[in-house]
């Protein structure tokens, strides 16, 4: 089933549009905090279309998620009574008394950890305020997490994709179900 391949055809349009990197600086602060796609579909696009770009999409992408991340962070530090039933409603509840209990046994880690991977790290924004972490430690946690992942993702994406997208094209179809069974693998392993 063609899914995947007329959104990369979309990003790949819109990462050349004047306004990109607002749209890029929105989705990043979004998903940290509420939003279900992970700014990584418009970093890769974004660096294949402006690879001398790179460093500075990468940074804005972390930056802009880890503002998120404070929003999240104010959420559960602040709303979490009121939030938590939307939480159960969107499916996450288990993953967040999964993160809650991660953050009791391994603390300022589980930001790090959560940042890096493709765990749903809006979860453990909201869980770090609702455990009253220290904003600090949070903060810079966020900025290794997300920046190392970042970075890692548009340099690679800068070395290799103008000899991997031609390639890449045919299968984007195909990579696209692998990461959404990735991510539902991830988001399994958090609730159990």
């Amino acid at each position: 089933m063609r899914v995947f391949a007329p959104v990369y055809d979309w990003m790949l349009a819109a990462a050349r549009h004047p306004h990109a990197r607002w749209y890029l600086g929105a989705v990043s602060v979004a998903e940290s905090s509420f939003f279900p796609l992970p700014p990584d579909v418009m970093l890769v696009p974004m660096t294949l279309a402006r690879p001398r770009d790179w460093a500075f999409l990468a940074l804005l992408t972390t930056l802009a998620s880890v503002a998120g991340g404070l929003i999240g962070y104010a959420i559960g530090y602040f709303v979490l009574d009121v939030v938590l039933p939307l939480i159960e409603r969107w499916g996450y509840l288990a993953a967040y008394r999964t993160a809650a209990q991660w953050f009791e046994q391994y603390g300022v880690w589980v930001v790090f950890i959560a940042g890096f991977t493709p765990i749903p790290y809006k979860i453990f924004t909201i869980s770090a305020g609702a455990a009253q972490m220290a904003l600090l430690p949070f903060v810079v946690a966020s900025v290794i997490g997300r920046g190392a992942r970042f970075f890692l993702v548009a340099a690679l994406v800068r070395a290799l994709g103008p000899r991997v997208e031609p390639r890449l094209r045919p299968y984007v179809d195909v990579i696209g179900w692998c990461v959404l069974v990735l991510v539902g693998v991830g988001l399994w392993f958090v609730r159990g």
